[in-house]
């Protein structure tokens, strides 16, 4: 563990684990990095995974405000220089950080695992963000996340019970482990998600990452993910997309074969020349 700072002065708390290249993992949001011990028991015997808590979470400096995505590209970008890295995985949130980042930092190839982006209309919803946030104005963290996991999870049988219900189920929720952490979280969450939305417009914004892209989406995944990756992967010059089956949104948390090896794959295979448009 280490302790590097970031431009604005704060600290950043880095944990490093394994042997080999150099490869930052970007974290999801209303989670922290102990949510990803699997991925990276699971890369460290071919990388040295280098994973830091976001803004606000655990051992992390508290978020600035107003909260913009640019923080969290400053804090990436002190990581990569601390570090020497070039490489990056990004999950839900942390895909979006590691995305944006890749428009002006110097990064040479990004996996992404189930990126929310809104793309002229298409990608993830957001009419669940006012619901939600008047929810946690009225202190009901278990209502707004029912509020939320309808709202991105459109597909799941869950969304379509009444909102009483979901509360409920959530109310549980909030009594485990996660579930406190998510809760405590969420407010977060729809800041993060306020930036995706507020980051819309074509996916040719894009096509100047000189980055090569791995766009993962997980097949028991809100069907909109792939949608997004099939439209960026269209557009950008050096990505190819990668679904996983039978993989939910948490599928890169569990961190099964057949999602790690492609994946790491990817990061280890020679070059791939850059498609001439």
């Amino acid at each position: 563990m280490e302790r590097i700072t970031a431009p604005d002065g704060a600290g950043i708390v880095l944990h490093s684990r394994g042997s080999g290249p150099d490869l930052v993992l970007v974290h999801g949001g209303g989670v922290t990095i102990h949510e990803y011990r699997r991925l990276v028991a699971r890369l460290a015997d071919r990388f040295t995974v280098h994973l830091y808590n976001r803004r606000g979470r655990a051992d992390a400096a508290p978020r600035r405000e107003p909260y913009t995505v640019e923080q969290e590209i400053d804090d990436l970008g002190a990581v990569l220089a601390h570090t020497g890295a070039r490489r990056a995985i990004g999950h839900s949130y942390g895909a979006f950080v590691v995305l944006r980042a890749a428009l002006r930092l110097p990064l040479d190839r990004i996996a992404l695992y189930d990126l929310p982006l809104r793309l002229a209309g298409h990608g993830l919803p957001t009419a669940f963000l006012d619901p939600a946030e008047e929810a946690i104005r009225a202190g009901n963290p278990a209502r707004a996340l029912a509020i939320v996991g309808a709202g991105v999870n459109p597909h799941s049988p869950a969304s379509r019970l009444p909102l009483v219900v979901r509360t409920a189920i959530c109310r549980a929720f909030l009594r485990t482990e996660v579930g406190r952490t998510m809760g405590s979280l969420v407010g977060m969450t729809l800041a993060e998600s306020r930036q995706v939305q507020a980051h819309e417009g074509p996916a040719e914004e894009y096509a100047g990452i000189a980055a090569e892209v791995l766009l993962v989406s997980g097949a028991r995944a809100a069907p909109y993910f792939t949608e997004i990756n099939d439209l960026l992967a269209a557009a950008l010059p050096r990505a190819r997309t990668l679904l996983i089956p039978g993989s939910a949104h948490n599928g890169i948390a569990v961190a099964p074969p057949k999602l790690v090896d492609p994946i790491a794959a990817f990061f280890t295979t020679p070059t791939a020349p850059a498609t001439q448009r």
